[in-house]
């Protein structure tokens, strides 16, 4: 596994070299191919643009499809310019912080700060910012792969962020690194196990969103914060923006909660929305006792893959 992880960094850090406007050109080419060979990636950004924004008319939903599919490649070959580089090089790619008075309020609370950052633009440099304004720890997911996740620790971790998994013992910590006055980032839009979390609005349609981060704005009294990295067009760098959430996030009704997080959400997609992670499913649920998906399984394989190609020739 160490071998690997060397690998990977190494590979990182040699395509780290290539300028942003390069990474992004190579990234958009590669999300177009996504739709070309109707991927399953393809298909539910199909879905989703269709679903969020039912009032575009077809060649605007396309557009926005086509967009989403160029951004979310620029997402992935973007990695290497926070990875693989130095942090301050990475650093150097932000061209404009917007609302960042909203945090410096917060942290002078000396309650700890709640960054909700949400998949959108580039997380992956919002936490290396993040880390320059105070002691910061991350919620995250565990991904299948041992060599990964150490990849990922390392590069997140090379500012002194603390990164603890989704479990039991990371929510623990994450309650007392609040009562110390630090700042925690959670992406608030992923989707929560089993039978976790509470049903709320994302676009007009109900979204199972989790609770947590309403759960320990409340018993901390931790303000809330909304964040995201902007990514600005041509490879000409990133802008970073705050919001402070609705007061409503931190509600003992955790429907309340949960609808108000999504609202904030909502704000900051409209900044920026091809560059939201409709490749996700986030209005995934499954029928009792039957195991489909209402939502995403109703067309089929080929049938979407057809109706993909046509609208590409139309």
């Amino acid at each position: 596994m160490r071998l690997k992880v060397a690998a990977a960094r190494l590979l990182l850090q040699l395509a780290g070299l290539l300028p942003l406007a390069v990474l992004h050109a190579l990234g958009a080419a590669a999300g177009r191919l996504l739709g070309a060979f109707g991927t399953r990636e393809a298909k539910v950004a199909c879905r989703n643009v269709e679903l969020a924004f039912p009032a575009l008319d077809r060649v605007a939903q396309r557009a926005l499809y086509r967009r989403t599919l160029a951004e979310t490649g620029k997402s992935t070959f973007e990695l290497p310019k926070f990875w693989g580089a130095t942090p301050e090089r990475a650093l150097a790619l932000i061209r404009d912080v917007r609302g960042r008075e909203h945090v410096d309020a917060a942290l002078a609370a000396g309650r700890g700060v709640l960054v909700a950052a949400p998949h959108l633009g580039a997380w992956e440099l919002l936490n290396l910012y993040l880390s320059t304004l105070a002691p910061l720890t991350i919620l995250y997911k565990a991904p299948r792969s041992a060599a990964l996740e150490a990849v990922l620790t390392a590069t997140r971790g090379v500012l002194g962020a603390e990164a603890v998994r989704a479990e039991a013992s990371g929510v623990r910590l994450l309650f007392r690194r609040l009562r110390e006055g630090r700042l925690v980032g959670i992406l608030p839009d992923q989707r929560p196990k089993g039978g976790e979390g509470e049903d709320a609005p994302f676009f007009g349609r109900p979204a199972r969103t989790m609770t947590l981060l309403s759960r320990l704005a409340e018993k901390t009294g931790a303000p809330v914060v909304l964040a995201f990295a902007e990514r600005l067009a041509h490879g000409r760098g990133f802008r970073i923006h705050f919001a402070p959430a609705e007061p409503e996030v931190a509600s003992a009704d955790r429907v309340a909660a949960v609808a108000a997080l999504n609202r904030g959400i909502e704000r900051l997609v409209a900044l920026a929305p091809a560059q939201y992670q409709w490749t996700y499913k986030r209005y995934s649920f499954r029928l009792p006792d039957s195991g489909i998906d209402p939502i995403y399984g109703k067309l089929g394989r080929r049938r979407r893959r057809a109706r993909v190609a046509d609208e590409d020739e139309a």
